[in-house]
């Protein structure tokens, strides 16, 4: 299998400003930045699936793998175990949100064998850290939980390849054109696969950035949660403590200069016609803090605590109006906060042109000036 990687689904690809870091922080040894973009080498496979499962855009995936596709047919499937020796090349391409979906749509309990994975490596205790992330939010509406199974299988005795010769002299003893040839192709391949691949934003890609996706992770979760019975009472979990969606509020120093709204991938932060008002819908936030990384005068605050009610009764916010007129210059509507009804771009076209009236005055007052003291 191979990695994949879609540049338009990237939220370092939609702006400069982001600081989204979460493959990397995953896959350290595989994956890097490349001119503010994920970058990784040709032959990068399976070893980078911890990114998949992290990525809040599903902006990677697995050239052989499908996460959704899996969702479905493991369902549809009598096995409820998840083990990366059938049924998936690694449990950490699936996220937190897949984990609960599967949970919550099973009739029966699940069980993830980790028995494959060294205890003290930094993939286990991610894949740990979301089957306990996954558990803790089931916890707080849900009496179903997902198991693991750590034992270890019998030993099998394996029998060791065959050395690869790869010392000089054998390479220089095959003295025939067409031995040359093909040691030299397997050197041209090997280097190449080690190369890193070099993505751009080109016309297209910066189209596709502009449309609004939500992740299909999430769209499976909006639907499972719809065939659950609803809690009796709904918990407020800390914000910490849910890494794959927030809940947000809006400060006074807003300045209403619509990038947030503008930017996010998923469309959770919205907007009217007039641009009058900020509304944000938890269940389309994937907390790629996009939003929060473009914020200049960093308005856009996390709320505390997540309130479990949006699984099951997700509701748009509004998080800040303003007050919208029509420019008495220009005729196009602006936030208006006071003084003469005109627009941010009109006032400085103001500025400067009485700035350029009171300079032309100055320089004729100093040449009149000059004409008599030559006289």
């Amino acid at each position: 299998m191979s990695l994949y990687f879609n540049v338009s689904a990237c939220v370092r690809a939609t702006s400069k400003f982001s600081d989204c870091t979460k493959c990397i922080d995953a896959c350290p040894e595989s994956i890097q930045l490349l001119e503010n973009l994920p970058s990784f080498a040709n032959k990068t496979g399976v070893e980078a699936a911890a990114c998949i499962g992290v990525c809040p855009t599903e902006a990677f995936s697995l050239s052989d793998f499908s996460t959704t596709e899996f969702f479905f047919s493991f369902l549809d499937s009598k096995i409820r175990l998840i083990s990366p020796k059938f049924n998936v090349p690694c449990i950490s391409v699936l996220s937190v949100e897949h984990l609960i979906s599967l949970a919550l749509a099973s009739d029966e309990p699940i069980t993830l064998d980790m028995s494959s994975y060294d205890e003290e490596s930094i993939l286990y205790e991610q894949i740990d850290a979301r089957i306990e992330e996954a558990n803790f939010v089931l916890s707080s509406f849900s009496e179903k939980r997902l198991e693991t199974n750590s034992e270890k299988p019998e030993t099998v005795e394996k029998k060791e390849p065959e050395e690869e010769v790869s010392s000089r002299r054998s390479f220089l003893g095959n003295a025939s054109l067409k031995g040359v040839v093909k040691h030299k192709m397997t050197f041209d391949e090997a280097v190449e696969a080690d190369e890193l691949k070099a993505f751009k934003l080109d016309a297209i890609t910066i189209a596709k950035i502009k449309e609004k996706n939500l992740p299909d992770k999430r769209k499976i979760l909006f639907t499972v949660l719809k065939h659950v019975d609803h809690p009796d009472a709904f918990e407020i979990l800390a914000e910490e403590d849910v890494s794959f969606t927030s809940q947000k509020f809006v400060d006074d120093t807003c300045t209403n200069c619509q990038i947030c709204y503008r930017i996010c991938p998923t469309g959770a932060l919205s907007s009217d016609g007039k641009f009058s008002l900020i509304h944000f819908d938890a269940m389309l936030c994937v907390k790629c803090r996009l939003c929060h990384d473009v914020c200049e005068p960093d308005s856009i605050q996390l709320q505390a605590g997540f309130e479990i009610k949006e699984f099951f009764e997700p509701t748009q916010r509004t998080l800040a109006t303003f007050n919208i007129k029509r420019c008495n210059e220009c005729g196009n509507n602006f936030t208006y906060k006071g003084g003469e009804q005109a627009c941010p771009r009109c006032m400085v076209e103001e500025e400067e042109a009485m700035f350029l009236h009171s300079n032309a005055l100055q320089m004729k007052a100093d040449l009149e000036t000059k004409s008599e003291d030559n006289n």
